[in-house]
């Protein structure tokens, strides 16, 4: 199911509109959880801090968008509560241990260079995501004059990669050649994350 129109017939149906945005809010949450865990005791920059305290807020503006569609919808992150939770789940933390093993393979890192590699490359791949994904259900949530908004996520995640482009630049001469393996890499599980929801999606009865 191609992504747009995935998106068009999510919004369209209000519990499972209030699970996609709380798998949004549930993988930004995830991400902040890793940015603070890659952080090092003592070195930790203000970048990284604001950028872990930014996808915080991020996890909480959209869940408290969800109360927008019915404030009893999607309190936790339990599985019921999320679109193909176990493709969710794996999504993030599979990108984390493979990106860790090819820059573990291409760097010659100790234990706390590595923590700091996969959070810049980590985070470049999902800033990336970010910039097709958000414009593209603002785009729909606009078309169906929808309450819920995301256009303050795309403006800070428009923000995050140019840091992380910044960062990236300091960190290796040639980070791009493996930026684009990390990409690559990111590309086959979200894919799958997103295959695992159409298909869920298209078992729902929108009659």
């Amino acid at each position: 199911m191609e992504f747009h129109y995935l998106l068009q017939r999510i919004v369209q149906d209000n519990s499972t509109h209030a699970k996609w945005l709380n798998t949004l809010s549930y993988m930004e949450n995830a991400g902040a959880r890793k940015i603070s865990k890659c952080e090092h005791p003592v070195s930790v920059t203000l970048i990284q801090l604001k950028h872990a305290a930014e996808e915080h807020r991020h996890a909480y503006y959209l869940k408290k968008q969800i109360g927008k569609i019915h404030p009893e919808f999607c309190k936790t992150y339990e599985a019921e509560e999320l679109l193909a939770p176990v493709a969710t789940r794996q999504y993030l933390h599979s990108l984390d241990i493979k990106a860790c093993r090819y820059l573990r393979n291409v760097f010659q890192l100790s234990q706390e260079e590595l923590k700091y590699a996969a959070y810049l490359f980590v985070t470049y791949a999902i800033e990336v995501r970010a910039d097709e994904l958000y414009p593209v259900y603002q785009d729909i949530l606009t078309k169906e004059a929808s309450k819920i908004m995301v256009k303050s996520i795309i403006l800070e995640e428009e923000g995050h990669l140019e840091e992380m482009i910044s960062q990236l630049n300091e960190f290796s001469e040639d980070w791009k050649l493996h930026a684009e393996n990390i990409l690559e890499i990111e590309k086959v599980l979200h894919d799958q994350w997103i295959d695992a929801i159409a298909e869920e999606v298209s078992q729902l009865d929108y009659a």
